[in-house]
């Protein structure tokens, strides 16, 4: 457990905050709790090896820094190792495995995401193909999607190929070509790092897709049906709220849709009424008692 009280906190992303995805909404977790409790926040960029991390640590322990995000899953085994030598600083990963008395990692629970945005996807296909790009087979929203996808449309077939990266925009166009030569008309792609690229070459092919971390019907409010969000910033504020609280919890808890952290995103006016009340109506089911609509 953490012995509470918020002094100062700061962030570690392995790239930078102004991707305006998964960096930038860690950083505007900062903003909130800076905003939230009058007190200083630093960042590091950049941070992609053990060596720069334990310099980065040992910058922010000499300010006073009691609270660390590492904004990603490659921070819990950095914070395993370093986290004996600091131990009035509490350190935060995501999807990882932390170990110690005071590392906690936070997961979010991926797989109702995945199926929702797979009943939309198996809803809205015309040629009952849909594809996922997805970034590594473990992410739980890929079986989420494929369950959605076959609840909603048993003739639906799911094509899933795999980046092998979360940034890798080259590859994951390169796998929406051949998504489009097997007549994929709805495709998600789960990779906060390439999915902005993938959704420009949706719109210019005139068929559809699911946002992914980010509501991206910002990007087209017709291509993008829907939008599969994680409220990055919400969790950073709950987290601090806990820690803050001496409630906060070491090991790896999971985050969903009940705890206001998941949620879909805007709908686009492609999508029939009748269809979103019903879906909105699952996911309120689902908040309610932690079934999905196949359960």
């Amino acid at each position: 457990m953490s012995t509470g009280e918020l002094k100062k906190a700061g962030l570690l992303v392995p790239d930078t905050v102004n991707d305006q995805v998964w960096g930038t909404k860690g950083y505007k977790g900062m903003l909130k709790i800076q905003s939230n409790y009058d007190i200083e926040v630093y960042y590091k960029e950049g941070m992609d090896s053990e060596l720069v991390v334990e310099r980065a640590i040992k910058e922010f322990a000499q300010k006073g820094v009691n609270l660390i995000f590492g904004h990603g899953n490659e921070y819990a085994d950095y914070f395993n190792v370093l986290s004996p030598q600091y131990p009035d600083i509490h350190f935060i990963s995501f999807n990882g495995d932390a170990k110690n008395s005071n590392t906690t990692s936070l997961n979010f629970e991926g797989y109702a995401m995945g199926f929702f945005g797979g009943m939309v996807a198996g809803h809205m296909t015309e040629t009952n193909t849909v594809g996922l790009i997805a970034a590594f087979e473990w992410q739980p929203e890929i079986e989420g999607f494929y369950e959605g996808v076959n609840f909603q449309n048993k003739d639906a077939d799911v094509k899933i190929q795999y980046v092998g990266h979360w940034d890798d925009a080259v590859r994951a166009t390169e796998l929406m070509d051949s998504l489009l030569d097997m007549n994929a008309d709805v495709v998600y792609p789960a990779g906060d790092g390439y999915n902005v690229p993938v959704i420009e070459k949706v719109k210019e092919e005139g068929i559809y897709a699911i946002g992914y971390v980010s509501d991206q019907s910002d990007l087209s409010k017709s291509a993008v049906l829907t939008s599969t969000i994680q409220h990055v910033d919400v969790l950073y504020e709950l987290v601090a709220d806990k820690f803050n609280d001496g409630d906060l919890d070491s090991g790896n808890l999971s985050f969903d849709f009940q705890d206001d952290v998941i949620s879909l995103g805007s709908f686009s006016p492609e999508m029939d009424e009748k269809f979103t009340e019903s879906l909105n109506a699952a996911v309120e089911d689902y908040k309610a008692t932690g079934k999905l609509p196949n359960q």
